[in-house]
């Protein structure tokens, strides 16, 4: 490995990435590079997922704020 350097980290939170490796020889580094993928990945898709929430609220208040629905809570 090229550039490489220690870091420190909790006995339990080794614990925690033995368990969680995809095969018995998967490095730490390859372990944590998968794990930075996969969270930008989920934060993407998160990002994508509020743009389209943003973009449905005012359909959504169309359609649930008027008389109509209103008269249906009185009855």
């Amino acid at each position: 490995m090229n550039g490489s350097t220690t870091i420190q980290l909790d006995k339990s939170v080794v614990k925690s990435l033995k368990k969680i490796r995809e095969y018995p020889r998967q490095t730490y580094n390859e372990l944590i590079t998968r794990m930075i993928e996969l969270f930008i990945n989920v934060k993407e898709r998160n990002q994508y997922d509020e743009f389209l929430h943003k973009i449905q609220q005012q359909k959504m208040k169309e359609l649930w704020d008027n008389k109509e629905d209103e008269e249906w809570e009185d009855a």
